[in-house]
């Protein structure tokens, strides 16, 4: 993920040689999340664990390794063009205080309904969603996409089994390929920034090093830190392997896809003292036994909650619409309604 440039104090000398290489790599103006290591490994073990429940076209060895590189793309997109990279760079992350409000002026727990409804309570505060960051909503967004993605999937599907003419056959197959490709998009952009909140360095305004807040506890000021921690140390200490060991089993939080983003951000910035102190310990210029634990389990977290989130889109996407006029997928998956031309479009 991208984050913009802030001046803050020069690292320590033994920091700064440390993490020379991730500075050259990555340079002083931007930091991934979780860098390309992290980020397919993120994407490619979320698909792998997905259950026989999602289709099968989502589960194949191919969609595996796409969606992999597609949960990178969003950083690919980097230096694209003042307007396009002022308007998407801030999806990567939220600057939540310590008192988990965002800039102080809107607490992680009564986060507005929209981006807009976001940005009017930031600005009444003298701030802006473009200096805040608007990282919840790139996830709850790229949910609601991959949600409608599955129930045209699903209408169309139904639809193939109950349609009497053949071209009207020929047009949902043909439609069907291409939204399993969309959706294949969708899931693979999207699960970046999935990623990108179990990152505890974006979604806080200590997201380079402490930077020039109250440090008692005497933190790294390194703005090298960022890069190294999610890239260099990601790439030299972590396997698939140990991902999938340390995931969770699938957890239904009964709520809505606003809650569960809220919950990932907590439990995220809820690890933000615990990575600096390990910092300050040497757990990560050494690769010690705690820094390598520590990096796997918010790697997990990221492959454990991105598949949450697939299965519940999934099962919530029966009980969407589609079509213009719009029908209801289980009407269409029961055989009451088969809606092709809705789905075609009736203008």
């Amino acid at each position: 993920m991208m984050r913009r440039a802030r001046q803050m104090t020069a690292a320590a000398p033994r920091i700064a040689a440390l993490w020379s290489v991730a500075l050259i790599i990555v340079g002083p103006a931007e930091a991934l999340a979780w860098g390309s290591t992290g980020h397919r490994l993120i994407s490619q073990v979320a698909i792998e664990s997905l259950p026989d429940e999602l289709p099968e076209f989502l589960r194949r060895p191919e969609a595996v390794l796409d969606i992999g590189e597609l949960g990178r793309e969003p950083d690919r997109w980097r230096s694209a063009g003042q307007a396009h990279d002022s308007e998407r760079d801030p999806a990567h992350f939220i600057d939540l205080d310590d008192r988990l409000s965002v800039l102080g002026a809107v607490p992680i727990d009564a986060l507005p309904a929209t981006r807009k409804a976001f940005d009017d309570a930031l600005r009444a505060a003298g701030r802006d969603q473009y200096s805040s960051g608007y990282l919840p909503y790139s996830i709850i967004d790229g949910w609601q996409q991959v949600k409608k993605d599955f129930s045209y999937w699903r209408a169309e599907t139904a639809a193939l089994r109950h349609v009497m003419r053949q071209e009207d056959f020929d047009w949902l197959a043909r439609d069907l390929r291409l939204r399993e490709r969309l959706t294949l998009r969708d899931v693979g952009v999207w699960s970046h920034f999935v990623a990108d909140a179990t990152q505890p360095l974006h979604v806080s305004i200590h997201f380079n090093g402490w930077g020039n807040f109250p440090n008692p506890r005497h933190y790294t000021m390194a703005t090298t830190f960022h890069a190294f921690f999610e890239g260099e140390f990601v790439r030299g200490n972590v396997a698939a392997a140990d991902i999938e060991k340390a995931m969770s089993p699938y957890r239904n939080c009964a709520c809505g896809v606003e809650q569960r983003t809220i919950a990932l951000l907590r439990a995220s910035a809820g690890k933000l003292v615990p990575l600096y102190e390990l910092e300050k310990a040497g757990a990560f210029a050494t690769a010690s036994p705690a820094g390598r634990a520590f990096v796997v389990e918010r790697l997990a977290a990221g492959a454990a909650e991105l598949r949450d989130m697939i299965l519940d889109a999934w099962r919530a996407s029966d009980d969407a619409t589609v079509g213009y006029p719009e029908v209801r997928v289980r009407d269409v998956e029961s055989g009451q309604i088969v809606p092709i031309d809705q789905l075609k479009g009736l203008d």
